[in-house]
């Protein structure tokens, strides 16, 4: 006979599956997630609760008298690290006995609905400020410092708008390396740029799924082989796409 959790048990195994949803949608490891979990879940009377946690979906259970297991579906990530900040805050404030469960519940529903991710003006000029900056990094010229900006400005305004027309991620950002590609190439041939090679490096970079890389290698670290070899691949199926595009380019280009 199958012994569901009382009301207190539903509100903490809601709590700690929605605490873990928000971080792992939002860029968080693995390692980080579980350990959020079981903390929550420990500061409210449940240590011996468990979890087990995928890029794709979360397993929950409180443990003890409480045998059921909540599953929860994560089907889409981004990179939100305000996000991830604002749960563990939340988090330590639950362990420290500062914030009761019930309070804590209303807290992540608005930091789920919450977008506190920066304006995309904000994010473009960023990144064509940082592709200019990588292309002085990797001894480039001054001289190209600004056809790498607007390389990169465009190509990453050309992937945020296209991740919000099409589901399908490895499109979005092969046709964003193919554009990149293109105007490196444009600037190169009118003059306006010099070194083909430090352009688009320095320009494609704001396109690298680098903490997406990090997250793998601490979750394989960590010991965490399923979450570590799906992000792996992910990553590489990212940078698969970006080389693509600057090939296929290249290839029309000679």
């Amino acid at each position: 006979m199958i012994t569901y959790p009382d009301s207190h048990g539903r509100t903490i195994s809601e709590l700690c599956l929605l605490a873990g949803k928000i971080i792992l949608q939002s860029g968080g490891e693995t390692q980080r997630v579980e350990d959020t979990m079981t903390r929550i879940a420990a500061a409210n009377g449940f240590p011996k609760s468990q979890c087990y946690v995928t890029p794709t979906g979360l397993f929950f259970d409180l443990g003890g008298a409480n045998p059921v297991t909540r599953y929860v579906r994560i089907s889409e990530r981004s990179t939100d690290l305000s996000k991830v900040t604002l749960v563990n805050e939340v988090s330590r404030k639950i362990s420290l006995g500062e914030l009761n469960a019930e309070d804590a519940l209303v807290r992540l529903q608005h930091i789920e609905r919450a977008r506190v991710v920066y304006p995309a003006w904000l994010q473009i000029a960023s990144a064509a400020v940082a592709s200019g900056c990588f292309l002085i990094m990797f001894k480039g010229g001054w001289s190209d410092f600004v056809p790498a900006m607007l390389a990169g400005g465009i190509g990453f305004a050309l992937l945020l708008l296209l991740h919000r027309l099409v589901q399908i991620r490895f499109f979005a950002e092969f046709l964003s390396a193919t554009i990149i590609g293109a105007l490196a190439i444009a600037f190169v041939h009118t003059g306006f740029g010099h070194e083909l090679d430090r352009i688009i490096i320095g320009s494609v970079m704001p396109l690298v799924p680098g903490l997406l890389i990090t997250n793998a290698v601490r979750d394989l670290m960590a010991g965490h082989l399923v979450s570590g070899l799906s992000k792996g691949a992910d990553a590489l199926l990212t940078a698969s796409a970006i080389g693509a595009g600057i090939a296929v380019m290249l290839s029309a280009w000679s």
